[in-house]
């Protein structure tokens, strides 16, 4: 029987707190997203961050990401569509779908780069300032996503980055 070392974080591992062995750098992250979310729509902001949070297996994100979204006044029908959205069309403008399948090409990069009808669709969708607000925003995400799970934080908790 093989054991796979890659499984979930026993709930007794110690993981590095980011922010503060490395405060120059967390700042930075946290100037990058301010910076990538500036002049988008906050619901946008949003989705793409719940679909890469979803894509990522990310729990911690997901669960701040969807309760922001909440707060914001996003309904419970979109937030539960996200996740499927392309069978769930008429939930999401065509600004929003081509956003989320922004997301998750990038996201999933490693899967066969970002297709050119892709990047067309958010480029038709998006000024040049949008879609590169956007893409920021996707990285930003992504890297948020990559932060939480390296270091093991746990969704529901008062960790906030």
């Amino acid at each position: 029987m093989t054991t796979n070392t890659h499984a979930h974080v026993s709930a007794t591992a110690t993981r590095i707190d980011l922010a503060k062995a490395a405060p120059k750098v967390f700042r930075a992250l946290i100037g990058f997203d301010a910076a990538a979310r500036e002049g988008l729509d906050p619901a946008l902001v949003e989705l793409i961050q719940i679909r890469a949070s979803h894509l990522n297996h990310c729990a911690y994100c997901l669960h701040m990401h969807t309760n922001d979204a909440r707060k914001a006044g996003e309904s419970e029908d979109r937030l539960h569509m996200v996740a499927v959205w392309r069978e769930a069309r008429h939930f999401f403008t065509e600004r929003e779908q081509a956003a989320l399948a922004l997301t998750e090409a990038v996201t999933l990069v490693a899967d066969g780069g970002v297709p050119d009808d892709v990047y067309a669709q958010a480029a038709a969708q998006f000024d040049e300032q949008e879609l590169a607000h956007v893409l920021a925003l996707i990285l930003t995400i992504n890297t948020w996503n990559r932060v939480a799970l390296s270091t093991a934080k746990v969704a529901g908790t008062d960790q906030r980055r």
